[in-house]
């Protein structure tokens, strides 16, 4: 197991500078040049040569991508060109806002996702099973703004059911402390602050969560109806067990490392979706904020963003790996 994990994270050492070089070399590629971004259109050429140089943009680029990953080792990921704040500090809140909506988004996703998956597979060729897979496709098709813009005008404009912006009532602030909004409301006692957030929370993350909740949904009905034909199920039934017992005890788990599989590759998805997503709904999140970044051509709060969201996604893949020898006996790490 520690030769194992040893292995997979020096092998990602060279997949993270790969992926760095790529994110470099397309950001700089991009038309336009910061520094006249910064100063405006009626900078003077020599005002804007200066200012190239105070921020190294007049080096070549090889020699640009050899300071900044000198920098990203030594854990100093830069300074916005925008705010001239560290980038390290100032990305903290907003990457904590995206990952507390990623997990409400794929707990969303999986637990309605699993059970309509499992269900339909139980009840084969069933009006529930073709209602649910039609679902499914349906969510698949679906483009992730044209559903945030319909919740908002549904729920938010026409019902006032939930708020259609923010992340919180700007009116009732909430002391943060681990920057996870529901479990700091949660930690003080605020309730009222709790219900809040939620409310926040509800419309982005089924916004964010349909797509993956379909795929999960079609994914697990799959692999349901291999389990459900093996012999142990038709055993467990001859002893008289529950169906409930059979489909969530002995037949979900062996159905589910392609469901953890897909669940592990759906995060990088919900990454991507997240930047649609959160400039919908005035989310502020890491999407948002690389969004906001893109427009400036703030060149290192871009590829710190970029390089944070990948980091994230190598990982969490790398947990799903190491989660496989968990749910399946038969793994062995070699």
């Amino acid at each position: 197991m520690k030769s194992f994990l040893t292995r997979r994270l020096l092998q990602l050492i060279p997949v993270l500078i790969g992926m760095s070089i790529v994110v470099f070399s397309i950001i700089h590629a991009i038309p336009g040049d910061p520094a006249t971004v910064i100063l405006g259109d009626q900078a003077t050429p020599e005002a804007v040569a200066d200012l190239k140089a105070e921020m190294g943009l007049d080096k070549p680029v090889v020699s640009q991508y050899i300071s900044y990953m000198k920098d990203v080792v030594t854990g100093d990921l830069g300074t916005s060109l925008r705010t001239k704040k560290p980038i390290g500090e100032e990305v903290l809140p907003y990457l904590t806002a995206t990952i507390e909506l990623m997990l409400i988004s794929m707990l969303i996703a999986v637990v309605v996702g699993i059970n309509a998956g499992i269900i339909a597979a139980w009840r084969r060729a069933s009006w529930f099973d073709y209602t649910a897979m039609l679902i499914a496709l349906i969510g698949v098709s679906m483009p992730v703004f044209w559903l945030g813009l319909m919740e908002q005008w549904v729920f938010a404009e026409k019902l006032r059911w939930l708020p259609s912006t923010g992340r919180i009532n700007a009116r009732e602030p909430v002391d943060t402390i681990t920057g996870l909004l529901l479990l700091d409301t949660l930690i003080r006692g605020n309730l009222p602050g709790f219900w809040d957030a939620l409310k926040h929370l509800i419309l982005p993350g089924i916004a964010l969560g349909t797509i993956p909740m379909a795929i999960i949904a079609r994914i697990t009905r799959s692999s349901m109806l291999e389990v459900l034909n093996a012999d142990y199920v038709r055993t467990a039934r001859a002893k008289g067990l529950s169906e409930l017992k059979i489909l969530y005890k002995h037949s979900l788990r062996n159905a589910f490392a392609p469901i953890l599989t897909i669940i592990g590759m759906l995060v990088g998805l919900l990454l991507g979706g997240a930047v649609l997503t959160e400039t919908i709904f005035g989310w502020p999140g890491i999407g948002r904020y690389i969004y906001d970044a893109i427009g400036s051509r703030d060149y290192p709060v871009i590829q710190s963003g970029i390089l944070i969201v990948s980091t994230i996604f190598v990982f969490i893949n790398l947990i799903v790996d190491l989660l496989y020898a968990r749910l399946d006996p038969r793994i062995k790490f070699r």
